[in-house]
Order: C-alpha cells, then structure tokens, then sequence
C-alpha cells in the first residue's frame, strides 16, 4: 500500500513539473508577436524536420501520391510541410488570439451553414491534417451551431484540462478525449458516445485523413487506403449532414481561408455499400484539396499500409 501511495505521489508530481513547464513555454511563446514566433519555430522546423525519421516516410508517401515529380520538388514539399508543421505548433499556443481576431480568418462557403442553422439537426465536420486543421471547425462554430470536437487525449491530466479550457471558444459544445491506442477500450467507448451525441442532434467535428488499420480500403491518389469509416458510419445510421472542411494558410502568416462544403448522403438499401462510398468521397475531397496546396498537408503521418 505504501508503495502504491508513493508511486501516485510520484507520478503527481511529474505531471505538475511536465504542466508547469508546458505554461512557462507558453508564456515565453506568447511574448513574442505570433508571426515572429511563427517564423522562428518554422525556421528549426524546417531544419530538424529534414533530420527526423518521419522525414523519409513524408518523401516516400510523396512518391506514392505524385510519381510525376522530381526528387528535388518531392523534398521541397516535405521540408514545406515541416515548415507549416512549425507554425501549427505556435499557432495552438494562441488559439485563442487567432479566433478572436477576424483579419485573421476569411470564410468561404460559410453561408451554406448559416442557410441551415436553425434546421441542420444532426451533423458531422470532417477536415484534414492541412494549413491549421483545428480552425477547421471555425465556420460551424461562427454560425453558432455550438459544435463539439473529438480529440487525442493527453495523459498528463493537468494539461489535458488545460488544452481542453484553451479550445472552449472553438468547440462550444465540449470535447470528447479517445484513447492513444486505436481498438483499446477507451477509444471503444468514445466511439459509442459520439454516436449517441450526434443521433440526439448534436454537431461533432473530427479529423479524417488518418490511416485506420479496422478502416475501410478506398482509392487516395491511386492507391488503396484504409481511412476512417466512423463519419459515414454516423452519418448513414443517424441520418446526419456531413460538412467537409479544410484549412489553407495564405501566405506564410497565421492567415487562413476556411472552406466548407456538404456532401451528398446515399442511402440505398445497401448500407455497408453507402458506407464505402461516403468515405470515398470524403478522400477524393481531400486528394483534390491536397494537390492544390501539397506543402500545407502533413506527409510524415502514415497514410498507406
């Protein structure tokens, strides 16, 4: 019992050190104007990038998405996309100065969202590791649907309710933490209760590009990859909206357009079919959003078996 108690005590203390350091590098962040923050963290970004082992999965999915282009174009591409990794990293720390801040956010598309306000029902925001992904909720949260949001629950719990208080204003209606490890009990869990939140009419955003081993196989730039099925899943059962967002940084500030876009819902009697094909239709959004902006997306994620 005794060393139970110790190990408790133990394990506190190093969460309260982990927060208490992750303030003071927020309150050195937050010293400095956000786009020279931006600059500086994108600067070592962009030179650390190029030494970490993602870097070679970020060239290798780059092959696999344009065989077309040179070595020399592929690697400009993922030293960019490290580069706009730098200024994600800031920009989370001011998540909250970049909100409130219009000069700072255009939207485009939004009135299709405010034409639904007030008889959307349920809803699902889709969006993808590109520009700043978190602010591509913004356009829901703007018309004042209160949308809630999924996320990577942080261990630490200190830190945990600090990043979930810093993303109150964009995610009005709460946070749902998942588990680290996909298919574990937590991540089980979750899953049940997003599905009950949207089917009482809830509107829920959440991040779609990522390689899901349990997924479902459709075509990503010519190649099969398993994704996310859960949007299509909700969507069909419940009979909610899907709204497909995504975030492009202009230029090389914390100046972003937001787009959103509904997509068709199919329902056949076939809905394993239905399924497949809304999950479908998500990727191709997001290929063709990809190819006009590669350098904002995130290449060193795994994407394809």
């Amino acid at each position: 019992m005794a060393n139970s108690l110790d190990t408790s005590i133990a394990t506190d203390l190093k969460y309260r050190l982990e927060y208490a350091g992750l303030r003071f590098l927020i309150g050195l962040v937050r010293l400095v104007p956000l786009d020279t923050a931006c600059d500086i963290s994108a600067f070592f970004w962009r030179v650390l990038g190029k030494r970490n082992r993602r870097h070679k999965r970020a060239l290798a999915n780059l092959e696999r998405a344009f065989p077309e282009k040179s070595l020399e174009e592929r690697e400009r591409i993922a030293v960019a996309a490290w580069d706009n990794l730098g200024r994600v990293m800031v920009e989370t720390m001011n998540i909250d100065r970049i909100i409130k801040d219009p000069s700072r956010l255009h939207v485009t598309n939004g009135h299709w969202i405010g034409r639904y306000k007030d008889k959307m029902g349920p809803a699902l925001i889709v969006t993808m590791h590109m520009g700043n992904w978190e602010i591509g909720m913004w356009p829901v949260t703007l018309a004042g649907v209160r949308p809630a949001g999924v996320y990577r629950s942080v261990k630490n719990p200190y830190v945990d309710r600090y990043l979930r208080r810093q993303r109150q204003a964009l995610y009005p209606g709460g946070l749902f933490g998942r588990g680290r490890t996909a298919g574990d009990d937590e991540t089980q869990k979750t899953a049940r209760l997003i599905m009950d939140y949207v089917r009482q009419g809830g509107r829920l955003g959440f991040i779609s590009d990522l390689y899901d081993r349990n997924g479902i196989e459709v075509p990503f730039f010519g190649h099969l990859a398993k994704s996310m099925p859960i949007a299509a899943m909700i969507a069909r059962r419940v009979g909610a909206r899907i709204w497909i967002g995504r975030c492009v940084r202009i230029g090389n500030r914390s100046v972003f357009d937001v787009n959103v876009n509904e997509l068709r819902i199919p329902r056949t009697k076939n809905q394993a079919e239905d399924i497949r094909a809304i999950t479908a239709a998500i990727q191709r959004y997001f290929e063709v959003w990809i190819r006009e902006n590669p350098e904002q997306f995130m290449w060193s994620n795994r994407r394809w078996s």
